[in-house]
């Protein structure tokens, strides 16, 4: 196998002062300080993920085990002699603590944390309530502290409300602590006896992680193994910093159930990038019913499933369904060296096999390229003339038992568009598949390419299996064709993301534009914006709205709709009016001084009866002939201001169609949004009509994105729908607009 900006900025130094152990009055001094070094972007949140030193947490040199046992038959006793032979293992000094005990398993014992002989780097905590140790661990200036303890956030509002004291007490004693909630996961034993980049394991829910803990007997090593659980303080993201500094690590696999803070995941998670390490996660709740579960076992918000899915993507976190998802795909992206090509070349023994194999690998979006005739006449050699080689290569059986079978594997290795060499094995068939899984093995080692196996066989006791190819580093053995395609794809783009990587942070605006100050005047804290004020509020930012006047008497009207010019549209303007539509508020394709006239007064007189009030009626510049889109922020839970761009009209609420990205992004991402969209046929042009003014729409989406950034919490919502793209080089025009303010 292979809300506000002080907010914010003092959760982020917060975290700095944990870390560092500075006293809670260095808070101001470090935010000015990061300030200064441009470590803020534009409304005042973190740009880089701080990356804790958990050396001492992994491998300290002393630990105290307090509420240490050895009575047995009791839970305490076990967890202590687990403690003592991971101790030994890492080569730490190791101290019971227990106010009634003189010795713990002949190892004397101290009453309490103030008399240890030393200070510790690691206190493990085998208490009920964990609050009452932390102020002694303070005092003896501990670094780390592990709580096993539950009843906290995962039981209710009562729970919470410990967890935050738990928290609170953590936070000024300048230790880290892992818990409460966790479990041993951490002390378990590695095999010290695997080579080869390893995989670090982060787990909220410890039972979670046991299939990719038992890779190792499948010869593929691990690392680390952080059980998250509560995430009181230490987090998912926290850890995913360290390993992704570490240089023994090939990959970090997450089992995610709830994360603690959106913000602070996706910094990780750009560290991990920038340093080429791929992150693959299972992360709890993409329904209803999981995120349900997801909350009552550890009190975290799951958030919306459709922005964590869009986030993790932009940021190149590879997010996969099942554990063994997980422990295939990981296994892969650890162990396998940088791809030289894209192409996938499917081998094997069946053509019924090869064919099936190649529709599934097609349709997940694999390249399979049709190789050459030169490269086919070369494979004829030794396969018989009447099967087919063009790609999926079918050898008809017979040569892989003898010398031809190494030829051919070698050949299609030696073309340079192939990258990935696939050779599912539905079944054993000795001693032709013995011969085969050492001919694959054999050209693995001779090659940088990647050559995977699926073996099929449902019983996996063969020598073939076991031995032959789990045996090999060099290749990536499955057991099923989904998973084996799902890994190879990840594989396949990561490498092509790692490759184009820009962090988006390095590029993320760090002081006001002029915009800002303009936007801020027109902002009405705790309201809705009318649509002229919403637009007053594009235009700030340089969005492109029609030429329109917003008149209160019917004459105004008139005058307004010769300087706009014919034909005009008539929209009802008020601060609470969301869906004019419905009520019959907009007056389309007027051409006459008399229609205007009529539809001011019919306008006026459905307000009034509707007991709508209104600024004014709006006399609009018509604007025809495009695609109509929408783009528009919300804000997430977890992540903060998202922005979101669908097809608009009504197209949007009925097909659902819509791409959502984390600010700060660039240019890439926006054009990556519009490529997500099902109607992105639309832009191209459909049935003779023109394309559509790409450019201007990703203009619009980077200027709304910098409105999101810079009004922050102070905007609540929204949605430019429809903005119409006019044809190629005319730009685009935000028809109407709706504004929520905080």
């Amino acid at each position: 196998m292979l809300g506000s900006t002080h907010g914010t900025l003092t959760t982020h130094f917060r975290a700095r002062v944990v870390a560092c152990g500075e006293e809670p009055h260095a808070i101001v001094h470090s935010m000015a300080a990061a300030a200064a070094e441009g470590d803020l972007d534009v409304s005042g949140r973190p740009l880089h993920a701080p990356v804790p030193d958990l050396d001492r947490f992994f491998r300290p040199e002393s630990v105290a085990v307090v509420g240490a046992s050895d009575t047995e038959g009791r839970p305490n006793t076990g967890i202590t002699r687990q403690l003592i032979g991971w101790a030994e293992r890492v080569g730490a000094r190791l101290y019971p603590v227990h106010p009634g005990r003189k010795s713990v398993f002949g190892r004397a014992c101290t009453p309490s944390v103030a008399d240890l002989p030393e200070q510790v780097d690691l206190a493990v905590l085998l208490v009920g309530d964990p609050l009452p140790v932390i102020g002694e661990l303070a005092q003896a200036k501990v670094k780390f502290a592990v709580a096993f303890a539950s009843g906290f956030a995962e039981t209710g509002e009562e729970g919470a409300a410990a967890q935050a004291r738990l928290a609170a007490a953590v936070e000024r004693s300048g230790l880290r602590l892992l818990g409460p909630n966790t479990n041993l996961n951490a002390f378990q034993q590695f095999r010290d006896d695997l080579d080869g980049p390893a995989i670090a394991l982060i787990t909220q829910s410890g039972h979670q992680g046991r299939p990719v803990y038992a890779l190792q007997e499948l010869g593929v090593r691990l690392s680390h193994w952080a059980p998250t659980g509560n995430e009181a303080d230490l987090e998912t993201a926290d850890f995913i910093s360290y390993f992704s500094q570490r240089p023994e690590v090939g990959a970090i696999a997450c089992y995610v159930e709830g994360l603690k803070d959106g913000r602070s995941f996706l910094l990780a998670a750009d560290r991990a990038a920038r340093a080429g390490v791929p992150v693959v996660a299972v992360k709890v709740g993409r329904t209803e019913t999981g995120a349900r579960t997801a909350a009552s076992h550890t009190g975290k918000l799951t958030g919306a499933d459709q922005v964590v899915d869009a986030a993790m993507r932009q940021f190149g976190v590879i997010r996969v369904d099942g554990l063994d998802e997980l422990q295939d795909t990981a296994a892969l992206l650890a162990r396998a060296r940088k791809p030289q090509a894209d192409g996938v070349v499917v081998y094997s023994i069946s053509g019924g096999t090869g064919a099936h194999f190649s529709d599934l690998a097609t349709g997940a979006g694999l390249k399979l390229p049709t190789l050459s005739e030169e490269k086919q006449r070369e494979l004829h050699e030794w396969i018989p003339g009447y099967l087919n080689v063009a790609n999926p290569v079918d050898n008809g059986g017979h040569p892989v038992g003898d010398w031809r079978g190494r030829k051919i594997i070698d050949a299609i290795l030696a073309d340079p568009a192939v990258g990935v060499l696939i050779c599912p094995i539905t079944g054993p068939f000795p001693p032709m598949s013995d011969r085969l899984a050492q001919d694959l093995v054999d050209a693995a080692e001779t090659t940088d390419k990647l050559v995977c196996v699926v073996w099929g066989s449902p019983v996996g006791t063969e020598d073939a299996y076991r031995t032959t190819l789990l045996g090999s580093s060099r290749v990536a053995t499955f057991r099923t064709f989904g998973n084996c395609i799902g890994a190879v794809k990840a594989y396949l783009n990561h490498h092509r993301f790692a490759a184009s990587y820009r962090s988006p942070f390095d590029e993320a605006p760090r002081t006001p534009s002029p915009s800002f100050r303009k936007a801020q005047a027109l902002m009405r804290p705790g309201h809705q914006l009318s649509e002229h004020a919403a637009k007053q509020l594009l235009r700030a930012y340089g969005i492109r709205v029609p030429r329109e006047q917003l008149v209160t008497s019917a004459a105004a009207a008139v005058r307004a709709a010769g300087l706009v010019g014919y034909p005009v549209v008539m929209k009802a303007s008020g601060a609470r009016l969301a869906h004019k539509t419905e009520l019959g508020l907009v007056k389309v394709g007027l051409t006459s001084a008399s229609q205007v006239r009529d539809a001011y007064r019919e306008l006026t007189d459905i307000a009034r009866y509707e007991d709508v009030e209104l600024d004014g009626v709006l006399v609009c510049q018509m604007v025809e002939r495009g695609v109509e889109m929408m783009i528009g922020v919300t804000h997430d839970a977890l992540f903060g201001p998202t922005v979101t761009v669908g097809l608009g009209g009504v197209l949007v609420e009925v097909l659902h169609d819509a791409a959502v990205r984390v600010p700060p992004f660039g240019e890439d991402q926006a054009r990556s949004m519009l490529a997500e969209l099902r109607g992105r046929a639309l832009l191209e042009g459909v049935r003779g009509g023109p394309p559509v003014d790409v450019d201007a729409l990703v203009e619009v989406v980077l200027r709304v994105q910098r409105m999101a950034l810079e009004l922050g919490d102070d905007l609540s919502e929204l949605d430019i729908n429809p903005l119409m793209v006019l044809g190629r080089g005319q730009g685009a025009v935000a028809l109407d607009a709706l504004a929520v303010c905080r």
